[in-house]
């Protein structure tokens, strides 16, 4: 519908009589009024104070006790400032190499990441398809259900033995116990994920006639995609728990080898340091699949 406005000339004459501009008169703004910005919004800075202070304060507070538990175990508890003095020489030279048994923590670290990755992709490569046909048909759920149940809570390092028995070698031993360890959470949260697609999605699947493979991908995976990056960031946490508990028993090199070396030699500092350095990277791994859940998660599902 379109709608018009019509006017009387006497309104027309008025209006234009207003909107002429005054004969001597300039149109153009003084310096002072080009000159006036928009005022800036103040920052807030209680808001500011209370995402700084409250992790300032609890490193304050760990430092602190730490330097209690020092001062009471006379000397043979590093003092927060003999540790700092004992990282600053040991990531002088990370990546040095004197054998087999006498490596930098660089290559520590990267040895068990190395370990970790290859577990955790052998177990994504099974858990989430399981995931999804455990999900997906009912007989497969009542049939798994119970087993996963039943392994799920066993130690990390029960597994162990039983790796070192099979594969007859610490590292793949080691890997063996990554995987078996991280692929509970795959498979529970992508089954659950697909439990919880609305059934009226599956209703519309029926009636187009889609098949198993078009369920899968067009209307499955987009769904479950939060659920399965959500066991995807435990998973991870899993393993990277799990290397350390199994290095230390494995032996060779590895961040978990590492501590176990350093405490053999009476090392506490370097020990400590470790526990830093595990933390510090188990934290990196769970902000970077933070962020790629989020890239890969729907709006609603973000907030």
């Amino acid at each position: 519908m379109v709608s018009a406005v019509f006017h009387s000339p006497a309104d027309a004459i008025t209006t234009a009589s207003i909107s002429k501009p005054i004969a001597g008169s300039s149109t153009t703004p003084s310096p002072a009024a080009s000159r006036t910005k928009t005022p800036r919004q103040p920052i807030n800075l209680a808001r500011f104070w209370m995402r700084v202070l409250p992790p300032l304060a609890g490193f304050g507070l760990l430092v602190l006790v730490w330097e209690l538990v020092a001062m009471r175990s006379g000397g043979g508890f590093p003092a927060p400032y003999e540790t700092w003095l004992q990282a600053v020489k040991v990531f002088s030279d990370p990546f040095y190499s004197n054998g087999p048994n006498d490596q930098g923590v660089g290559w520590n670290v990267l040895s068990s990441l190395q370990r970790v990755a290859l577990g955790f992709g052998l177990a994504a490569l099974v858990g989430i398809p399981a995931g999804f046909a455990i999900g997906r048909f009912e007989f497969l759920a009542r049939m798994f259900n119970p087993l996963i149940s039943l392994l799920r809570p066993v130690s990390p390092l029960a597994w162990l033995p039983i790796g070192l028995l099979v594969f007859k070698g610490a590292n793949p031993a080691a890997i063996w116990t990554i995987f078996i360890c991280s692929i509970w959470p795959m498979i529970i949260n992508t089954a659950v994920g697909v439990q919880r697609v609305p059934s009226d999605y599956m209703n519309v699947a029926k009636v187009l006639n889609l098949s198993e493979w078009k369920i899968l991908t067009k209307i499955l995976f987009p769904a479950v995609l939060p659920y399965m990056l959500t066991g995807v960031r435990l998973a991870v946490g899993t393993a990277w728990l799990v290397i350390v508990a199994a290095e230390m028993l494995t032996g060779g090199v590895g961040i978990g080898f590492w501590v176990w070396d350093e405490w053999n030699n009476l090392n506490v500092a370097n020990i400590i340091i470790a526990i830093f350095v595990i933390g510090i990277v188990g934290l990196i791994l769970e902000f970077a699949l933070i962020k790629i859940a989020t890239a890969f998660t729907f709006e609603e599902v973000k907030s």
